[in-house]
């Protein structure tokens, strides 16, 4: 059985959807299921989701936001794709806080540098915020870019990572 659970977050609701083993499918600020559970690929998406207390993927958000960037690293996300995306996904988690990339730079990280488009095509995908950092992807001349949540949210992360 999969479940959700909202946090009170200084970027305001956030909200995680949990398979029943704790690995995060979706997440992000808001409060409504509709803008998460959709986000989940069709082969791994939950038909019921039912309100619980979030497990160890909460207690990680609540520790981001008290000080522990690295707290959401070990916690497990599954999200489903192609080949292609699916890595750019395991490399975007290994992109440590404080240390954003650009949209080329993430791409070489994946192992096709010319696939700028690609790169980008993975955070806009990423149905797992936060836990799957693409907030810590930027523009090449250092701009922010695009972000589902919102250019606000994206820039509140990046400076709580980059103090």
């Amino acid at each position: 059985m999969s479940s959700y659970t909202t946090l009170d977050t200084a970027d305001g609701p956030f909200t995680l959807v949990r398979d029943s083993d704790g690995a995060v499918l979706a997440s992000g600020w808001t409060t409504d299921l509709g803008d998460l559970v959709p986000l989940v690929h069709s082969s791994i998406r939950p038909s019921t989701v039912e309100e619980g207390d979030g497990g160890a993927a909460a207690e990680a958000v609540r520790a981001y936001y008290g000080g522990d960037l690295g707290a959401i690293d070990a916690v497990p996300v599954r999200q489903r794709s192609g080949e292609f995306l699916e890595h750019a996904w395991e490399v975007l988690r290994a992109v440590p806080a404080g240390v954003p990339v650009t949209y080329t730079e993430y791409a070489t990280k994946a192992g096709r540098p010319v696939a700028v488009r690609a790169a980008a095509s993975a955070c806009a995908r990423n149905a797992a915020a936060l836990f799957v950092p693409c907030h810590r992807v930027l523009r090449l001349d250092g701009s922010l870019g695009g972000f589902r949540w919102g250019l606000p949210v994206k820039k509140s992360l990046l400076a709580r990572e980059s103090a």
